[in-house]
């Protein structure tokens, strides 16, 4: 009876979890392509968001990230910010940037929209329909970007309090 050399055992089963990584990591480059995701829009931006040449994964092309002028028109309040819409910077979520716009009626924060976020990769689109309505909520509550990080969604989670940090400075 043949019996395989410890060798050759180990060889095959070195292979074996070589092509399983190689897969796996084809698999994750490649993510989105047979997999559909039905998730509801974050939301729609209401003016157009900045064009940029930063690329999907993150790296600056040579270009810059130039946000549009906030579009304000200040006005007495009675609340801790000035009447307007603001518009944070974008901020490097990893897989991408995420940008956010502050409005504010009557001194207060009473939404944030969300200009731009990762979308080019399912996982991030499934991570930013999750992360981006709680995170939205709770700063609309806290009335600042002082809001918790989301466990599993902690880079969006730091990029949304910076983006709304930039848009809510600009409302002081």
């Amino acid at each position: 009876m043949f019996e395989p050399s410890k060798n050759l055992k180990k060889s095959l089963l070195a292979g074996f979890v070589v092509l399983t990584f190689v897969a796996y990591s084809f698999h994750q480059r490649h993510d989105g392509s047979g997999v559909a995701l039905v998730l509801p829009p974050i939301q729609t931006p209401t003016s157009t968001p900045p064009s940029t040449s930063i690329n999907s994964e993150g790296a600056d092309d040579g270009g810059t990230v130039t946000p549009p002028a906030a579009t304000t028109t200040p006005q007495q309040t009675t609340g801790q910010y000035k009447n307007g819409n603001y518009t944070g910077s974008a901020a490097n979520a990893y897989y991408g940037y995420i940008q956010v716009q502050a409005v504010i009626q009557g001194g207060k924060l009473t939404d944030v929209q969300i200009l731009q976020y990762p979308s080019d990769r399912s996982t991030s689109v499934y991570i930013n329909g999750q992360a981006l309505p709680y995170l939205k909520q709770e700063a609309i509550q806290a009335q600042s970007s002082n809001v918790n990080i989301i466990s599993g969604a902690s880079d969006t989670s730091q990029a949304f309090i910076e983006s709304l940090a930039s848009a809510l400075s600009q409302a002081h």
